[in-house]
């Protein structure tokens, strides 16, 4: 299309040229004429129509004119004139108007003018034939449809072999993402060499395949440590079960195995319990409803409920919360469980006698909780690890203490739930210090 609409544009300023050019012959003949008529002064209508004739003689091509005097007689006219049909009409008095007629079953291009010279007005027609204009017209038309054909064939040739050339990039694309599933998530797509936009797609869609990657392996490996730890219990309680029922047992006995079955459901319940909450934070499901909440208030809750634990075990859990309320704006159950989650986390790994303190300060824009605790503490290589799922630091400690590795994963989800930050430092042999940060809103009257 874009061909012929190429041509369409070439042939129509071909033909326009092409008549510019005629015109312009036909005017100079006639100026030339013109000129002729305004030299010969005082010699009369016979001198002036030998001097057309010798003008006729003289142009080598055959000049084509012919004058006519104020009364309309002819003073000289080429014989191609005299059977002109139909007549030409008669030209405008200061003007140069141009027609196109047959001659002797040829056609010409006239310039029709009527000028007045020496006190006389004179109508000069000057004519040149437009054949070989038209047949450079029809040369050129012929090369346009012979070649027209042949440049579509070579861009159609030419199209197909830059488009696979450019596609083939995207063609390597397509091969590899259908190699890629899921027992080779870390393979990528070729990046092309060029820094063009589907390099740009290339490395966009390995970014994406990386974070899939990384995806599918927290999923497995939250699958694979979740069957392990609920198998465990299961296991515990059914042995339990079956090593009572074997032979018949005192009332102490049944109570001693029903007594480790609910303890052991106990925990089980809590594991999943952790599950369900990290699987809806998952799905976006949380459902928490933010209130302006006293942050002073909640941390004297968790710490008055956890006093009960740190007295079984002879530890010392103290607590420094500012007198003025802290604000922020949080879902008062989440903040509960993130805070005995910590105090909790503290109390198991700080020994007899030990020491855990819950401290609560504030300034302009954020809330800061500090939980400190004299415990086993935590080595620096695992401190970016530990709010993992499942991640428990010092596994060899860890055995001795119940527990999934799930608490650390909530609170760190709880906290940024709450646009807020959580870290931790520590020592092995020295305790921890996990600090908590909120954002704070301004206090309500």
């Amino acid at each position: 299309m874009s061909f012929v609409a190429f041509f369409w544009i070439c042939d129509l300023g071909f033909r326009r040229s092409i008549e510019t050019t005629v015109n312009a012959a036909s005017r100079t003949n006639l100026e030339t004429v013109q000129r002729l008529v305004a030299s010969s002064e005082g010699r009369g209508t016979e001198g002036i129509a030998t001097e057309l004739r010798d003008l006729a003689d003289l142009w080598a091509n055959g000049a084509v004119f012919e004058v006519a005097d104020a009364e309309g007689h002819w003073l000289y006219r080429s014989r191609l004139f005299l059977n002109e049909d139909p007549p030409l009409p008669g030209a405008v008095a200061g003007g140069t108007k141009f027609q196109t007629t047959n001659l002797d079953s040829n056609q010409y291009r006239v310039a029709l003018s009527r000028v007045r010279l020496r006190g006389e007005t004179f109508e000069i027609h000057a004519a040149v034939p437009t054949e070989p204009f038209d047949q450079a017209l029809d040369r050129f038309r012929l090369i346009e449809r012979e070649t027209l054909p042949l440049l579509v064939l070579l861009a159609s040739l030419l199209g197909y072999w830059l488009s696979g050339k450019s596609l083939a990039p995207v063609d390597r694309i397509i091969r590899s993402a259908e190699q890629i599933g899921v027992g080779n998530l870390s393979r990528r797509l070729e990046v092309p060499e060029p820094r063009d936009e589907l390099r740009r797609l290339t490395e966009t869609l390995n970014a994406m395949l990386g974070r899939i990657d990384a995806s599918f392996r927290r999923i497995t490996q939250f699958t694979a440590d979740a069957s392990h730890d609920l198998r465990t219990p299961i296991a515990v309680m059914r042995t339990t079960a079956e090593i009572a029922l074997r032979r018949p047992r005192t009332q102490g006995e049944y109570r001693e195995a029903l007594r480790r079955i609910l303890a052991t459901s106990v925990e089980t319940s809590e594991l999943l319990e952790s599950l369900l909450t990290l699987a809806r934070a998952d799905a976006g499901a949380a459902g928490l409803e933010m209130h302006p909440l006293d942050l002073a208030i909640e941390v004297r809750k968790a710490q008055e409920q956890a006093a009960v634990l740190a007295s079984e075990k002879s530890l010392r859990l103290t607590l420094r919360t500012p007198e003025t309320p802290v604000w922020v704006r949080a879902d008062a159950i989440a903040i509960h469980r993130l805070l005995l989650i910590l105090i909790d986390n503290a109390l198991k790994y700080t020994p007899a006698g030990g020491r855990c303190e819950v401290a609560l300060t504030s300034t302009a824009d954020l809330a800061h909780i500090a939980v400190t605790d004299t415990g086993v503490g935590i080595a620096e290589g695992e401190l970016d690890t530990i709010f993992e799922r499942f991640r428990r630091a010092d596994r060899a400690r860890s055995r001795e203490t119940p527990g999934a590795g799930l608490g650390l994963a909530i609170a760190r989800w709880i906290t940024q739930m709450h646009g807020g930050a959580i870290t931790a430092e520590s020592k092995v042999g020295c305790g921890s210090v996990f600090h908590v940060q909120l954002p704070t809103v301004e206090t309500l009257s």
